[in-house]
């Protein structure tokens, strides 16, 4: 009897799996899209049915081979698949309560986040250098691996580095600290280097594509905006800048809702030439982006400095956080809590 209820168990588990995991295009068959279609949609970067569900119609009209007509029945066969209509707050609730959080490393900082970094949602981090930016992505790249017991997320991790700063080094030392093989740890990180504002939004095709054939549960660009500032220069190119950043910003969303995973998001600091800093004005730095990148990012984290190692975060934009601070410091194993607090 105990065999029979936990086969029943797993069967039950594997259903929720299923109906949790992103569709593959080839699912439109059943519905009487042809395999010729598939793959031109699949070409073209849609690789889940979700994604042609979220995508309007004047994009998919503009792949080679699919007219108006073949445009409006698949994306009617898509919306079948994908639930987009109304639902209760309870549903919304429940479905949120089961959320997975991954841990940042930091007791503190998972604290002041909820429980850790979101999945399905935008995660921003700004400050200024050796603020500890680019250390939080080097531990979370290993923390995602770790089982949902230990607050990870049982997934592999994608790491867009636009800055030349990944060290696969720093991944070796976290995942010693949390007892997890070397080696499986840096096979699980897939690694690309980006090197202009439209290589950077190509590589999100790609990440689609892995994303379909393996389970990811984190992707990381450090940073996002770092190449904008290069690639687009003046007030000239200012709209450019704005819509190419937009797009991409809505390209991490949707892969963040077809599949599921946390996105996490460095960015820059620009001072204000006439913010001084004062009374009402205490710290004149501002992320750049403006109100483009400030709607993309559910939560905003805004690092600095703090003394010896020490850092401080501050919930700086959530819908549902208050604004609060904490504490982290920088190890030879990647983000914890400070020393003192750690001895207390």
């Amino acid at each position: 009897m105990s065999q029979y209820s936990t086969q029943q168990h797993q069967q039950e588990d594997e259903e929720e799996n299923m109906l949790a995991a992103p569709l593959l295009v080839q699912k439109l068959q059943e519905s009487g899209i042809s395999a010729s279609d598939c793959k031109k949609l699949t070409d073209a970067g849609f690789h889940t049915v979700e994604s042609i569900a979220f995508t309007p119609k004047k994009h998919l009209v503009t792949i080679k081979g699919i007219s108006e007509a073949k445009a409006d029945k698949i994306l009617l066969e898509a919306a079948k698949f994908v639930p987009m209509g109304f639902t209760t707050a309870t549903e919304i609730h429940s479905r949120r309560s089961e959320l997975v959080m991954i841990t940042t490393g930091s007791k503190n900082l998972d604290t002041v986040l909820g429980g850790g970094i979101e999945t399905g949602a935008i995660t921003e981090l700004f400050g200024e250098f050796r603020t500890g930016k680019s250390q939080i992505c080097h531990t979370l790249a290993v923390t995602c691996q770790l089982p949902t017991s230990m607050n990870g997320g049982e997934g592999k991790c994608l790491y867009i580095d636009t800055e030349g700063t990944f060290r696969p080094v720093r991944l070796l030392a976290v995942a010693e600290r949390f007892g997890l093989n070397g080696e499986e740890v840096l096979d699980n990180v897939a690694y690309a280097r980006a090197y202009n504002a439209d290589h950077q939004q190509q590589l999100l095709v790609h990440a689609s594509a892995m994303m379909a054939e393996s389970r990811f549960s984190l992707l990381i660009v450090d940073s996002c905006t770092a190449l904008y500032r290069t690639d687009f220069s003046g007030r000239g190119e200012l709209s450019a800048r704005q819509m190419h950043l937009a797009k991409f910003l809505r390209n991490l969303m949707r892969l963040a809702d077809e599949y599921g995973i946390a996105v996490v998001i460095t960015n820059q600091v620009v001072s204000q030439v006439d913010g001084q800093a004062g009374p009402y004005n205490p710290d004149p730095k501002k992320p750049i982006g403006g109100n483009i990148i400030a709607h993309a990012s559910t939560t905003r984290l805004y690092l600095r400095k703090g003394r010896a190692t020490t850092r401080i975060a501050k919930i700086y934009d959530s819908p549902c956080l208050p604004e609060s601070e904490a504490q982290f410091a920088i190890g030879a194993d990647g983000i914890g809590d400070p020393a003192d607090e750690d001895e207390s």
